[in-house]
C-alpha cells in the first residue's frame, strides 16, 4: 500500500502554471453563450474598477438534481445552498441551531407542538410570496404519498429523518397548520429531540410552489437564497447569479456563482493555479503542502465530521453472516490506508459516527489488523479458502474517500491475503449512489457527512431498519437497535440519549455491518483573492459572504 507521491510534481506544475498565468485571473466578466448554444470557456475574473464579482468553484461531480429533497449528495447540497433556505439554519461554523426563515420558534412543554413565525416580506425568486402556505404545501409534497406533488420514488431525506411518511408506524409528522400568512405549527406524532435541528437539514428547503407545480424544479430551482438560477450544463457548469431582492441586506457581496466540473483532483488543481477556478474542494491530502508553499493560493481545512466505511450488503450472501463482515475488519489495515492516502488529514475509524460528536462511544476498541484472526473467522463462517465478490469504488472524489478507485485497490490487497478475490466495479456518480440504495452491490465504499451535530443524523440515517432503501446502505436490520435510537430520539435529556447511542454502537460494532474506515479533515483551496469563505463542517453552505478582493 504505497503513498501516492504527487507533491514533487505538483509544486513543479504549479509553478509552471502560475507563470504561464500570471499572478491574477482575467479582468474581463464571461461574456454569454453564443446562438449555437456553445459556452466559451471561463475564466476565474477578479473585479477591476468595481467591476462585477463572479466566483468559480471547481468540483469533482455534477449535481444529480436541483430539487434538494430528491437527493442526498453533496454536490447537488453546495449548489442548492445558495439557491434554497430552510425554515432554521446553523452557525456559519457549527451546528448550533440559528433562524432562517423562520425568525423565531416555540415548542410546547410536552414536545409536540412546534410553532414558527416565519420572515415576512420575503419573496421567492419566481416574484411570488413566501409564507405558511409555502410551508406547508412543501411538506405535504414530501410526507404525503398521495399527494400529487410527491415523487412516487419517495425522498430518502425525508423517510430517514423523519420516520417514514404519512400514515408509517414511526412517521413523525401528524399535520402542518397554517395559523395565519406568517405562522406555521407543526404538531407531531412523537417527541423528536433532533427535529429543530433536523428542519435545518439542506434537503428540507423550502421551494416555491408555483414552480413545484410546473414540474420543472429539478432543472430550474426556485428559491428564496441569495442567488438565483442562471443555467446548467449537464457535467460541466451551472451558473447562478445574484438575488437583487435578497432578505438579508448587504448580501451576497458576489455578482455571478459558477460551479464548474472538473474531474480530476489534480486537473482541478492545476486549473487554480493557472487561474480558471477560484476555489476547489477535493484537494488530494498529499497536495496540501504544495499549496500552502504557493504565495498566490491558501489551504482551507473543513471541520471534520464524516466518516467513510466498506458497506456490506447484509442481505446478500456471504455477508449475511456477521463473522464474514468480523473478518473482513480484521484484514484491512486501517492505519497503513490513513498514512498512506489522508497525509496527516485523516483517523483511522472505528464507529459509524465521528468522535468529534457528544454520543461518541470511546470505550470500544477496534479491530486490529490480525490475518490468522481474519482468517479463522473466515473459516469458521464457512469459506476456508476464501470466495470471489464485485466490490464497487466511488467515482468521485468526496471528503471522506479522496480516491474512491486507489482505496479500493488497496483493499483488494489486504483481501487477497485472507483468500477474498475482489472485481472492482464502478460506475457514474447517480447511477451508483442509485444502485447502492436499491441493494444491488455486494460490498461497496461510500461515507458520510453529517448533517445536524446529532449522534441520530449518523446511527439511525445510516443503520435503522427503517432507512433501508435510503441511506442504510448496508440493509442492515435490528430490531434491538432500532428500539435504542427511537428512544433515543424521544428523550429530551442528552445523557440519557448518551448512554442509549453507545449502547448501540456496540451491537453495530459486533454485528459489523459496515466497516468504518477513516475520519477526514477535508482540505479545499483558494486563490489569495478570496475572502470570507468559511467552510462548514456539514459539508457544503451558502457563500453569500464570500468576496473577491
Amino acid at each position: 500500500m504505497k503513498k501516492n507521491v504527487l507533491t514533487a510534481a505538483m509544486a513543479s506544475l504549479l509553478a509552471l502554471s502560475m507563470a504561464l498565468a500570471g499572478c491574477s485571473g482575467s479582468q474581463t466578466a464571461q461574456q454569454p453563450a453564443d446562438q449555437s448554444g456553445q459556452q466559451p470557456a471561463q475564466t476565474a475574473t477578479e473585479p477591476a474598477n468595481n467591476g462585477p464579482k463572479q466566483l468559480i468553484i471547481g468540483r469533482g461531480a455534477d449535481t444529480k438534481s436541483l430539487d434538494p429533497i430528491r437527493e442526498t449528495d453533496g454536490e447537488t447540497f453546495k449548489v442548492t445552498e445558495n439557491i434554497y433556505e430552510t425554515l432554521v439554519s446553523y452557525e456559519d461554523t457549527s451546528t448550533k441551531v440559528i433562524p432562517g426563515l423562520a425568525e423565531s420558534w416555540e415548542i410546547s412543554p410536552d414536545g409536540l407542538t412546534y410553532t414558527f413565525k416565519l420572515r415576512q416580506g420575503v419573496k421567492f425568486h419566481d416574484g411570488t410570496d413566501f409564507n405558511a402556505e409555502a410551508v406547508k404545501f412543501n411538506f405535504d409534497r414530501w410526507m404525503d404519498k398521495s399527494n400529487k406533488y410527491h415523487n412516487p420514488e419517495g425522498y430518502p431525506y425525508y423517510n430517514d429523518m423523519f420516520g417514514g411518511y404519512k400514515g408509517d408506524k414511526d412517521h413523525v409528522i401528524k399535520e402542518v397548520k397554517v395559523v395565519d400568512p406568517y405562522t406555521v405549527q407543526f404538531v407531531l406524532n412523537r417527541t423528536m429531540a433532533p427535529f429543530l435541528a433536523n428542519l435545518g437539514m439542506s434537503p428540507f428547503a423550502i421551494a416555491s410552489p408555483k414552480a413545484i407545480e410546473s414540474g420543472t424544479l429539478g432543472e430550474k430551482p426556485v428559491g428564496t437564497g441569495p442567488f438565483k438560477f442562471v443555467e446548467w450544463v449537464r457535467n460541466d457548469t451551472i451558473t447562478l447569479e445574484k438575488n437583487p431582492d435578497y432578505w438579508n441586506k448587504g448580501l451576497p457581496k458576489l455578482d455571478k456563482v459558477v460551479f464548474k466540473v472538473i474531474p480530476e483532483n489534480t486537473a482541478r488543481l492545476t486549473a487554480l493555479a493557472s487561474g480558471e477556478i477560484d476555489l476547489m474542494d477535493g484537494l488530494n491530502p498529499d497536495d496540501a503542502e504544495s499549496v500552502k508553499e504557493n504565495e498566490d493560493l491558501q489551504l482551507i481545512l473543513r471541520p471534520s465530521m464524516n466518516v467513510g466505511y466498506l458497506a456490506f450488503n447484509t442481505e446478500k450472501k456471504p455477508f449475511d453472516n456477521p463473522k464474514v463482515r468480523q473478518a473482513i475488519g480484521y484484514a484491512i489495515n486501517k492505519p497503513e490506508l490513513v498514512q498512506a492516502f489522508y497525509s496527516g488529514l485523516g483517523e483511522p475509524a472505528t464507529n459509524p459516527m465521528p468522535p468529534s460528536l457528544w454520543g461518541y462511544n470511546d470505550q470500544i476498541k477496534d479491530r486490529e489488523y490480525n490475518l490468522e484472526k481474519a482468517k479463522q473467522l473466515l473459516a469458521e463462517a464457512g469459506y476456508p479458502n476464501g470466495f470471489k465478490v464485485k466490490f464497487w469504488a466511488m467515482p468521485v472524489p468526496r471528503p471522506y474517500i479522496p480516491d474512491g478507485k486507489k482505496i479500493a485497490e488497496a483493499i483488494q490487497q489486504d483481501l487477497k491475503k485472507i483468500g477474498i478475490e475482489t472485481e472492482i466495479v464502478t460506475m457514474e456518480w447517480a447511477t451508483y449512489l442509485e444502485k447502492t440504495r436499491k441493494g444491488e452491490h455486494d460490498m461497496c465504499l461510500l461515507g458520510w457527512t453529517g448533517d445536524n451535530g446529532d449522534p441520530d443524523n449518523f446511527l439511525y440515517t445510516l443503520l435503522d431498519k427503517n432507512t433501508i432503501n435510503g441511506n442504510n446502505i448496508s440493509r442492515y436490520s435490528n430490531e434491538e437497535v432500532h428500539q435504542l435510537l427511537l428512544k433515543a430520539q424521544s428523550l429530551p435529556d442528552q445523557a440519557e440519549r448518551e448512554a442509549l447511542y453507545k449502547k448501540a454502537q456496540e451491537i453495530i460494532f459486533n454485528d459489523a455491518p459496515l466497516i468504518p474506515l477513516v475520519h477526514s479533515t477535508p482540505p479545499l483551496a483558494a486563490k489569495k483573492s478570496v475572502t470570507g469563505y468559511q467552510p462548514h463542517p456539514k459539508g457544503s453552505e451558502s457563500v453569500e459572504k464570500v468576496d473577491i478582493q
